[in-house]
């Protein structure tokens, strides 16, 4: 996450079923009850993604729930987003995403400056023994920080 703000949700499995090449910070077109569930924290997105369609970057699959107050003004919680990148961004990421494997996953939401902004990772899938090797060098890095920390007492 750049910049500070509070943190809304995070996805941590995508780290781990992703390796993530590039990260960009985007802004999401929201409805005023959407607004009112992120600041609840109501929102689910295991398994989000976003693709470019006519140079515009649409977020899938992000389940906003809807609001008990909002009576008939509710939004429809599995509508897709937009998302709010520059022209140049756009470009690099459909460059990228055409390559085989890319994909667009949300790392995080949290709110900048009032705002809801989306940590939209490039990623690209994970092998199943690309994810133990990962684990195996957390494991020896968590031994080697607690060896050091037996030394200095």
């Amino acid at each position: 996450m750049s910049g500070g703000g509070k943190v809304i949700a995070v996805n941590r499995k995508a780290r781990h079923d992703y390796s993530v090449d590039e990260t960009y910070e985007c802004g999401i077109e929201l409805l005023g009850t959407e607004i009112k569930s992120f600041r609840d924290g109501k929102i689910s997105f295991p398994d989000a993604w976003a693709e470019v369609v006519d140079r515009e970057v649409w977020l899938r699959s992000l389940k906003i729930a809807e609001n008990p107050f909002s009576s008939i003004f509710n939004h429809d919680p599995d509508r897709k987003k937009k998302l709010l990148l520059h022209r140049d961004e756009i470009k690099r990421i459909t460059r990228k995403t055409e390559d085989k494997g890319y994909t667009l996953i949300p790392l995080s939401f949290y709110f900048k400056k009032g705002r809801v902004k989306v940590e939209l990772g490039l990623c690209k899938g994970k092998k199943q023994y690309d994810k133990r090797a990962d684990i195996r060098e957390r494991d020896i890095k968590r031994d080697v920080s607690r060896e050091f920390r037996r030394s200095l007492r």
